[in-house]
């Protein structure tokens, strides 16, 4: 004799069982609504709970895990590009780093304006679709900074020594992924970092509005830890500028 639950199983609403001709025929749903009763879910119901689970899914990794962007000027170049023949890289940040700790010298990382520091051809422009696809995760977002690292809190950072060098508590760097180190020492200054802030530089030492160039507005220049949204893990576009980005080797010996 048949049980009550086998002979169900074929039956049950939303499930699939085979028609006369040996297809798949789809069986209806009960849904909670009295007016809808048992018809077949519409193709479009199901697209619709697909598209918002995406969405959903996008909105998640954005806030947890990882974000695109786009680089808006030349400032970190040669490691990344902002106006080559009107491209601009876009840049992958990953934020399961700062989960445990805070940045660390060296490392090139995304972080929000901290008052002032967006020059007018920076700010992001986007259009409504393009607004809500950033939001969602689908789309480059604007409106924030990229650079490195150079002093955490607690260093002091000079800048320079005889062969203008910066100095990280007093030891000099040798900065090889700098686009022109002369020109780092043609804006000298000497800073100590405060805890829980940071001190970065753009790699195009000549064409950046850096800590150096905002240490006489208020906060001196300085970045806040906790407006640092991630740090720059990959080069995605264009294809032919595609990368992982190392930290450098430079810093390893002032830990």
């Amino acid at each position: 004799m048949e049980t009550d639950g086998a002979a169900g199983a074929e039956d049950r609403p939303g499930t699939h069982r085979a028609g006369r001709d040996g297809r798949p025929v789809r069986t209806s749903v009960r849904w909670p609504w009295p007016w809808w009763g048992s018809r077949p879910t519409p193709l479009w119901v199901e697209a619709g709970v697909l598209v918002l689970v995406a969405v959903l899914l996008s909105v998640a990794v954005k806030a947890l895990f990882l974000q695109t962007f786009y680089v808006p000027s030349e400032s970190m170049e040669p490691t990344l590009t902002g106006h080559d023949d009107g491209i601009q890289d876009r840049i992958v940040v990953q934020k399961v780093s700062y989960w445990g700790r805070d940045p660390h010298r060296g490392e090139v990382v995304v972080f929000r304006d901290p008052g002032g520091w967006l020059r007018t051809e920076e700010a992001a422009r986007p259009n409504t679709a393009q607004r809500l696809l950033a939001t969602a995760g689908l789309y480059p977002s604007g409106g924030h900074l990229v650079k490195r690292v150079i002093g955490v809190g607690g260093d002091r950072v000079q800048c320079c020594d005889t062969q203008g060098r910066i100095e990280i508590n007093g030891l000099p760097i040798e900065e090889d992924y700098v686009l022109d180190p002369e020109a780092t020492a043609r804006s000298p200054f000497d800073v100590t970092v405060p805890e829980g802030y940071l001190w970065v530089m753009g790699d195009n030492r000549a064409n950046s509005a850096d800590s150096r160039a905002h240490a006489s507005e208020p906060g001196d220049g300085f970045v806040p830890v906790d407006m640092v949204v991630g740090k720059v893990a990959f080069v995605v576009w264009p294809w032919d500028d595609r990368a992982v980005l190392e930290d450098p080797e430079v810093f390893d010996s002032l830990d």
